[in-house]
């Protein structure tokens, strides 16, 4: 029989580079100790990488130009903690706007709505994940994730602030929302968002 470590680590290297893992993933591998100590020895090793408590990473090499280890993004992360928790997430703020490149400011601490706990996390060189937690269910219930994302950029952006540019920005963005997902969706915004939609 396969020691708690061998099977973890037999199980990594058959998955793709670049995938995040938590310890909870492999629970029927062992204890919670023999779990959490073959992951330490996994990180010691060079196997995995620890990019939050709890959190780890299968790191993805780039070979083609000799960049080394290409980290994950915070929105990585961020949705590989969703998956774990069952929890939704939309992101908010400054990440949403870079997100769909309606500004430029590098985001060094992402903000997430979730219908999850309250939380933040640190991800090393003073970057984090905030969740901020929401009852607005409202917010959370879109089809389609572009659109919510687009929803939250235009909240941050605010009514009567919207410039040509990011609306064409934006109107780039709807093109590949479908007409489906639009009509259903169109009825979860503010009526102000719904309106400039209605325009592009």
């Amino acid at each position: 029989m396969q020691s708690t470590y061998s099977q973890i680590e037999s199980k990594i290297k058959k998955s793709k580079r670049g995938k995040l893992f938590f310890p909870d993933d492999f629970a029927t591998f062992g204890t919670p100790v023999a779990i959490r100590l073959a992951f330490g020895r996994l990180q010691k090793s060079g196997l995995l990488m620890r990019i939050a408590h709890g959190i780890y990473y299968y790191p993805q090499i780039d070979k083609k130009f000799g960049l080394g280890v290409i980290p994950p993004s915070i929105e990585d992360v961020a949705y590989g903690i969703a998956k774990r928790d069952k929890i939704r997430i939309v992101p908010t703020g400054s990440y949403a706007l870079n997100a769909l490149g309606l500004s430029t400011q590098v985001v060094v601490n992402a903000v997430f709505i979730t219908d999850g706990a309250a939380r933040r996390i640190k991800i090393g060189n003073g970057k984090g994940i905030l969740f901020k937690h929401t009852s607005e269910v409202r917010t959370l219930a879109y089809k389609s994730q572009l659109l919510m994302l687009i929803v939250s950029a235009l909240r941050e952006i605010g009514e009567g602030n919207v410039t040509p540019k990011q609306l064409e920005i934006i109107k780039s963005h709807l093109a590949h929302v479908s007409e489906k997902e639009l009509k259903t969706d169109m009825q979860l915004m503010p009526l102000w968002v719904r309106k400039i939609i209605l325009t592009l």
